[in-house]
């Protein structure tokens, strides 16, 4: 799997890096190892979010989603791909 994490106007932690890492381990579940995933992450006045592009099997993926704790976008997001293959 192809990873990319980026922060817009958020401080890039670990923290942050390690659960957006294991959350992408879903897509190489479902997907397979040719998975192209591009994560961004921001925060927007009291908002933080999350946006997962996913690109795998000649079929792109896309969610979005926001919430006030920046780890519970992450569910959210992966939950929204999974239903997208369905």
């Amino acid at each position: 799997m192809s990873l990319q994490i980026t922060f817009r106007h958020l401080e890039h932690t670990p923290a942050l890096d390690t659960q957006i890492r294991e959350k992408s381990q879903k897509f190489t579940k479902w997907f397979g190892d040719e998975a192209q995933v591009h994560w961004t992450c921001w925060v927007e006045g009291n908002e933080q979010w999350s946006e997962v592009k996913v690109h795998a099997r000649h079929k792109e993926y896309f969610a979005k989603a926001a919430s006030a704790d920046l780890y519970k976008t992450f569910d959210l997001v992966v939950q929204k791909i999974h239903n997208q293959m369905e």
